[in-house]
């Protein structure tokens, strides 16, 4: 690797910016035209236009993105966190376009994206999980079906949700089918996508974080994080270990995150969450 492109902007690009200096890697910074002067700009080595001031036009913009790539010369792609950093459709852009894709392969992305359909990889995996849909729920009809399995409290969540958003409870059975169609708008409206899946709500757990790493030969889990800490569920504080679990129980998590990882051949840097 000698030029990277950094498909973000903000700290995360500074960040990954001074970490590829220390590695001797010249990096390309992209940017709207409203982030000309912004800090991540002047943190790399050079710079490229990719769009106007709304993110959907330029660190949004695939085309716009991938030209940066190729006039640049740029060997590879660091997309960092949000933006495109979880669209398998970039990410097959970039390897067309003859670069390195710094992160998980386009397939991993659509099969653990789709949290969904994450849910399936994990059974398949052996990996334990809420109760809840098996799929996508397509409307009330369905969703009332499935809650009679799983009960109330649920939750319906977006399937292409993440960072806590895209999610509704419902306590009551009577309230179903109008939450159905409001998380439904919503996730259309925050991601794209209005495709919804069900789970049991657990009121009172906690969530902790295995952190893992792969590569092409293996996967590795580098402990927990304990993310209880939240307001209307976005995550206040992180902290690495996490007190007061068993020590089967923090094995057990560790042990079945490096499972689903190698499962879907994941590599690069990746999260599994657990209640």
């Amino acid at each position: 690797m000698r030029k990277l492109l950094i498909a973000n902007r903000g700290e995360i690009a500074v960040r990954i910016a001074r970490t590829a200096r220390e590695q001797r890697i010249a990096t390309v910074a992209v940017h709207s035209e409203a982030d000309a002067g912004a800090e991540h700009v002047r943190a790399a080595d050079e710079a490229v236009l990719v769009g106007p001031a709304p993110a959907a036009a330029s660190y949004l913009n695939v085309d716009a993105l991938v030209r940066a790539v190729r006039s640049s010369r740029a060997d590879a792609v660091h997309p960092g966190y949000g933006f495109l950093s979880e669209n398998a459709g970039f990410a097959q852009a970039v390897l067309d376009s003859g670069a390195t894709w710094v992160g998980p392969s386009p397939a991993a992305i659509r099969e653990m994206g789709d949290k969904a359909a994450a849910r399936i990889s994990a059974r398949g995996a052996g990996v334990p999980t809420v109760p809840g849909s098996d799929a996508r729920v397509r409307g009330a009809g369905e969703a009332e079906r499935v809650a009679v399995r799983i009960g109330f409290p649920l939750a319906i969540k977006a399937a292409a949700g993440g960072g806590g958003r895209g999610i509704r409870v419902v306590e009551h059975p009577r309230d179903l089918a109008a939450a159905v169609a409001t998380a439904q708008a919503e996730a259309r409206a925050a991601f794209g996508s209005g495709s919804v899946y069900l789970e049991r709500f657990i009121p009172r757990a906690r969530h902790i974080e295995v952190q893992v790493f792969g590569d092409d030969e293996r996967v590795v889990h580098l402990g927990l994080r304990e993310c209880s800490m939240q307001r209307r569920r976005q995550k206040v504080i992180e902290e690495a270990g996490a007190i007061g679990l068993p020590d089967d129980a923090v094995a057990g998590m560790c042990q079945a995150a490096v499972r689903l990882a190698e499962s879907v051949k994941y590599t690069g840097a990746g999260t599994v969450e657990f209640l």
